[in-house]
C-alpha cells in the first residue's frame, strides 16, 4: 500500500471520530440511546487511531 494513503486514512478516521462526537452530543439531547452509541463508537475509533499511530 502507498504510504501517503496511510496518512489520508488516519485523517479520514480522525474526522469521522470528531463527527461522531459532535453528532453523539447533539443526539444525546433527544434520543439518549443513539447518542450514547455514537459516543461509544467514537471512543472505539479513537482507540483504533491510537493503535494505528503507534
Amino acid at each position: 500500500m502507498d504510504p501517503s494513503l496511510n496518512r489520508l486514512m488516519l485523517s479520514i478516521a480522525a474526522l469521522a471520530m470528531f463527527a461522531l462526537v459532535w453528532g453523539g452530543v447533539r443526539q444525546y439531547r433527544t434520543d439518549r440511546t443513539k447518542g450514547v452509541l455514537m459516543l461509544v463508537c467514537a471512543v472505539v475509533l479513537l482507540g483504533n487511531l491510537l493503535i494505528w499511530t503507534i
